[in-house]
């Protein structure tokens, strides 16, 4: 992950899809997935939603396929409004999210991998939490708080 990639408190995202397509273009921009990314992970999330609701907080994992990505990256943002996605394996539970971390992986087995090791460190409350409070300007607060978590 490198600060480029991380997104704080972003306002005017009013639903999952612009959220999906504000980060899958940040990741175009920087030349991480081809063009077709952003249409591939919106249609993946419509049959296979992302959502994960939390405690208190809900965290969207949005991916797809590994033909659509030209190098490995992560991806993070937090709303500055949660916006609603369907929860994960469900067709009709909505999740409030505030923190989206899409995955570009270009090794299609390095992919579940990766979820897992997210779903663990995204269960830490306290870390949600602090990097939900991070500023616009704090992208090495994030990466230092993920550090500290071995997740990079």
């Amino acid at each position: 992950m490198d600060e480029n990639l991380i997104f704080l408190q972003v306002s005017g995202i009013e639903t999952a899809e612009e959220a999906l397509t504000y980060l899958g273009n940040r990741l175009q921009e920087q030349q991480f997935v081809k063009d077709t990314f952003v249409p591939a992970i919106i249609e993946r999330e419509n049959v296979f939603p992302t959502g994960l609701q939390f405690e208190d907080y809900g965290v969207a994992l949005p991916h797809t396929d590994a033909q659509h990505v030209t190098q490995t990256q992560v991806a993070l943002m937090t709303l500055e409004k949660p916006v609603t996605f369907t929860q994960m394996a469900s067709k009709d539970q909505e999740v409030a999210v505030q923190l989206i971390v899409m995955l570009a992986i270009k090794e299609a087995h390095s992919q579940l991998e990766m979820l897992q090791t997210l779903m663990g460190v995204l269960q830490d409350r306290d870390l949600v939490h602090r990097i939900l409070a991070c500023h616009a300007n704090q992208q090495g607060q994030v990466l230092e708080l993920l550090s500290s978590h071995h997740i990079l």
